[in-house]
């Protein structure tokens, strides 16, 4: 999850989830299978929804917003067309904008839904941006860091509980805190490089455009450093690691036009 409100510019970084049967993935750490993944992201989606909508802040997908969503949808689903997704035709993979223009926040739940601060789109220079930003939120859901995130803290019981309709009051809270979850040093890094990699495979975006976040972030917070230079990798360590693997896989010199995300941020 990338994170920073104005004018603080605090930054942090996100996540992806799990029921009915627990397996082992790849890396040998207990989860929840793919289809609670599923099934809880729902949950936590309709919850989150319900949220930002009674605070009037949810751009809702009708007539009124369907350039803006036509013109998200577009870069999103460059980065999830790129062939190097695990779970692609698993998720939902939906997107939606949450109004307000003070945060620079996007997070993702389990399952793959997605949501994006309107701050942040206005805050991002350059559609690449977007794309590196969106790729490391996908990342976290992809890779289902979120799965492991929420079981260390809350545990199965709990989270199965959630997935079967039980405990209204505490699917509330992990919705509402799902932004500001805190991963791990190992999750930021790989958010990250697969950023790198998803964006190389949409043949079409600079796969370094993460990087251009942290660039800018950096340089407005100086006087004020986020919050995230004390629980993630360094930003100048980030950038370098995510310019380093642009220059492996020779995608960072791609140029896009930047008029259609010039469009989106001024539908905002």
């Amino acid at each position: 999850m990338l994170s920073l409100r104005k004018p603080l510019f605090a930054a942090a970084l996100l996540m992806g989830l799990g029921l009915s049967s627990c397996s082992k993935d790849e890396d040998g750490v207990l989860l929840f299978s793919v289809q609670d993944d599923i099934a809880l992201g729902q949950r936590v989606a309709a919850s989150t929804d319900s949220t930002y909508r009674a605070s009037g802040q949810l751009l809702e997908r009708n007539s009124a917003n369907a350039r803006a969503y036509a013109l998200l949808d577009g870069v999103v689903n460059r980065v999830l067309n790129s062939g190097q997704l695990q779970h692609r035709n698993d998720f939902t993979w939906d997107v939606k904008i949450i109004r307000d223009p003070n945060t620079l926040n996007a997070f993702a739940t389990p399952g793959g839904h997605i949501y994006v601060y309107s701050g942040l789109i206005r805050f991002l220079d350059h559609e690449n941006e977007l794309a590196g930003v969106l790729g490391h939120e996908i990342a976290h859901a992809d890779r289902r860091h979120t799965s492991r995130m929420l079981q260390q803290q809350y545990g199965v019981s709990v989270l199965l509980t959630l997935i079967t309709g039980g405990n209204p009051g505490q699917l509330a809270q992990i919705a509402a805190g799902l932004g500001q979850l805190s991963f791990s040093r190992e999750y930021e890094r790989e958010a990250d490089d697969y950023s790198v990699v998803y964006l190389n495979g949409t043949n079409y975006y600079a796969c370094d455009g993460a990087a251009g976040f942290f660039v800018k972030a950096q340089a407005q917070g100086q006087n004020n450093p986020p919050e995230f230079l004390s629980t993630h990798p360094n930003p100048d360590n980030r950038v370098q690691a995510i310019r380093t693997k642009a220059t492996e896989l020779n995608c960072a010199g791609r140029t896009p036009s930047d008029a259609s995300f010039n469009e989106l941020k001024s539908l905002l």
